[in-house]
């Protein structure tokens, strides 16, 4: 068995160079870090057919209206994403991704792609579904811990 506390730093490692990534990407594409990551959960709405409305967004952000605003403007000029309103009931509206978005995301996530699954090759499927079973539980955890952060701050 690993060492709990190496598995520990291991994950405050992978946290340090994922945030370098996304910096260096979001720098070279004149982004925001959360621009980056509202694309993203405007991207996973739209893969399970459940388009985000600005609110919704906000909430996942933890963003205030004004600044989900803003953000969405910037993402608006951009090309990125388009607001639609929803033909049952007019007053909400969807966040719409464009096809520059989705360029953009898949800009962001085949290069990493690439390379985590070159670091894959070397384990086989048991050893996969093990690796996937850890990462859910990291997530389930992580998500924990910001509950909690969340509800004393």
């Amino acid at each position: 068995m690993g060492d709990p506390d190496e598995l520990i730093d291991l994950l405050r490692t992978f946290n340090l160079e994922a945030d370098r990534f996304v910096e260096v990407f979001t720098r070279a594409h004149g982004l925001h870090r959360t621009d980056l990551n509202a694309v993203a959960y405007i991207w996973r709405a739209a893969e399970e057919h459940k388009p985000l409305t600005p609110g919704e967004l906000a909430r996942k952000l933890r963003l205030s209206p004004a600044a989900t605003t803003a953000l969405l403007d910037r993402l608006t000029r951009a090309g990125h994403v388009e607001r639609r309103h929803d033909t049952a009931d007019r007053r909400r509206v969807h966040l719409m991704m464009q096809p520059s978005a989705r360029t953009l995301a898949q800009a962001f996530f085949t290069p990493l792609g690439r390379h985590m699954r070159a670091a894959f090759d070397e384990f086989d499927q048991e050893e996969l579904a093990a690796a996937a079973r850890f990462m859910a539980r990291v997530n389930e955890a992580t998500a924990a811990a910001a509950d909690e952060a969340n509800q004393t701050a």
